[in-house]
């Protein structure tokens, strides 16, 4: 019997969980019976798609390559059979969001109990975090970004823009000094992020040039909302979305830093989902739901 979707799913839980066992767990299979079904899988395709090795397993190019586009085709197959349910009008079924987390814990879940109050019917599955995933490879519906765009398998939708603020605690300022010039940040304890990043420097407007100052940190956070939770605590300086510090900044909680020097850059905040058409109720639903309920401060 012909089986090609479920040795699809099987190649990609392999390809999610970087093994065997990590599949079989989340497939409710034995780890033999995953083994049998990729190798089925690459003696019909006739080539190698996973290397293994006595301690970890690894895609080949032919394997990311068909990762990448089975993905997709079983994401159309998930939203044809949401479709069904079409002529009723009402969604339903799973919908997994990624975003990242100061978008997630400030902007998102404050409003996400309304859309489940909206449309009972639909599940929501959440996931946040700020390390950059392959949001085809997670198969998730709907991903919201802050920043370039550089998946163009994805189609977006805009939501707004988030202006950037230099911000600190008075409890640090007080005992270390408030900064009167971005040359004077290499005396001071600067918080930055510790997953990749296009450039380690922070952008000023000086003299009607835009510089970068280069930047070291002392503390390195995972997430945004690590970041803040530092600065918060008198942890140091920190660059932060306005819209992720504007609760702390009304509050005192702190104060921007430098703003005579301001750079007055901004990044796009996109709402990104797999470019099938039309998309599933429920993502069309939750699109529309972001675009009417979403307030950004700052």
């Amino acid at each position: 019997m012909d089986n090609r979707i479920g040795e699809m799913e099987t190649f990609l839980a392999v390809a999610r969980g970087g093994s065997f066992a990590a599949a079989a767990k989340a497939l409710r299979l034995t780890p033999s019976a995953v083994s049998r079904s990729i190798a089925r899988l690459e003696a019909r395709l006739g080539t190698v798609l996973i290397r293994r090795t006595t301690r970890a397993l690894a895609l080949t190019a032919e394997g990311e390559a068909y990762r990448d586009r089975v993905a997709g085709v079983l994401a159309e197959i998930d939203a044809i059979e949401a479709s069904i349910g079409r002529a009723e009008e009402v969604p339903r079924g799973k919908l997994r969001i990624n975003a990242s987390v100061p978008f997630g814990t400030v902007a998102l879940i404050p409003i996400l109990p309304r859309f489940c109050a909206a449309y009972p019917d639909v599940t929501i599955d959440l996931a946040l975090t700020d390390t950059l995933v392959d949001l085809v490879g997670e198969r998730a519906d709907i991903a919201i970004r802050i920043g370039p765009l550089r998946d163009t398998r994805l189609r977006a939708k805009k939501l707004g823009r988030s202006a950037m603020v230099l911000a600190a605690s008075p409890a640090y300022l007080a005992q270390a000094g408030i900064p009167a010039h971005p040359g004077e940040l290499a005396h001071h304890r600067l918080l930055t992020f510790s997953f990749r990043r296009s450039l380690d420097s922070w952008p000023f407007r000086i003299g009607g040039r835009l510089v970068q100052q280069p930047v070291e940190g002392a503390f390195l956070g995972n997430s945004g909302e690590v970041v803040r939770m530092m600065a918060v605590a008198g942890g140091g300086i920190a660059r932060l979305g306005r819209f992720h510090a504007a609760a702390d900044l009304a509050a005192g909680r702190l104060v921007p830093v430098l703003d005579a020097f301001n750079a007055g850059d901004s990044e796009d905040i996109h709402a990104l989902y797999v470019g099938h058409e039309p998309p599933s109720l429920r993502v069309r639903a939750f699109l529309d739901f972001l675009e009417a309920d979403l307030v950004l401060a700052g």
